[in-house]
């Protein structure tokens, strides 16, 4: 499930050590920024077919995965933000596109617009839309909490199977054996950043083509968030898919790529 990849490697970028794998190798280059509790191996199986038109890089955020993690980081969505930025530099990418889910893609467009030239077009999949005065994300802190605990003291894919009951074995087995990875107080700061830092402001400074992937049974963006995100950035380019919840790729693998059609190749 987590795919083949061309290799894995650390790089000293934002004045950190960033762990990211890289899949494909021609192609337009793409980043891809997973979500709150997602290490970059988890992605595997999206980024093998990414890659097969794109040169794909799945970033571990840091304090998940093999990148730099621990109590003295900054885990604000400006620090993972700038992150993105030192890779794509350090890496020496040409206006890469960015594809970011979840708390990734918010990490995306905090990027994007703190580096307009940066970067060529941005993939959001499923961002929380939270913020102050907002309505709440629909997942509770306690649901990444206990599980992380629960990996953190070793478990398999049944242990898993109670937080992601519709995901295969093989996904879960993958959860189970990376899940310890992420830092409590990383993902804690995270979650409450979807409700302090509101990411629609940033939409109007967008200068990049972007799309937004909504998750037909997701809860997280509903109709009046995508008519205002709509009216803050008249260019975004909506696209659903039904019949899935938040990770969109797990519910329906072949409705994801449905709906990113050939957006980050064009």
């Amino acid at each position: 499930m987590s795919g083949q990849a061309l290799y894995g490697a650390n790089i000293s970028a934002n004045g950190i050590r960033q762990h990211y794998l890289r899949y494909g190798g021609k192609g337009p280059s793409v980043i891809l920024i997973p979500g709150i509790t997602s290490p970059a191996i988890t992605w595997g199986f999206v980024a093998e077919r990414l890659a097969e038109r794109c040169d794909v890089y799945v970033l571990d955020v840091r304090g998940r995965g093999l990148s730099s993690t621990g109590p003295d980081l900054d885990y604000g969505l400006d620090a993972m933000a700038a992150d993105v930025v030192g890779l794509a530099s350090a890496l020496g990418l040409s206006k890469p596109a960015l594809l970011g889910h979840s708390m990734g893609a918010r990490i995306a467009i905090r990027a994007a617009v703190s580096a307009p030239a940066a970067f060529s077009r941005l993939a959001l999949i499923d961002p929380p839309v939270s913020g102050p005065g907002r309505r709440p994300y629909p997942s509770k802190l306690p649901w990444y909490v206990d599980s992380i605990r629960l990996a953190t003291r070793g478990t398999d894919a049944d242990g898993m199977k109670a937080f992601c009951p519709t995901w295969t074995d093989e996904q879960l087995q993958l959860r189970a054996e990376w899940l310890h990875t992420c830092y409590e107080p990383a993902i804690v700061t995270a979650f409450e950043d979807f409700h302090s830092d509101d990411i629609f402001p940033d939409l109007p400074k967008l200068t990049q083509p972007a799309m937004l992937m909504v998750a037909g049974r997701g809860g997280v963006i509903e109709k009046a968030d995508e008519e205002e995100a709509r009216s803050l950035y008249p260019a975004l380019e909506i696209v659903r898919v039904p019949n899935a919840g938040h990770m969109i790729p797990w519910d329906d693998f072949d409705g994801f790529f449905e709906a990113l059609g050939d957006f980050l190749s064009r």
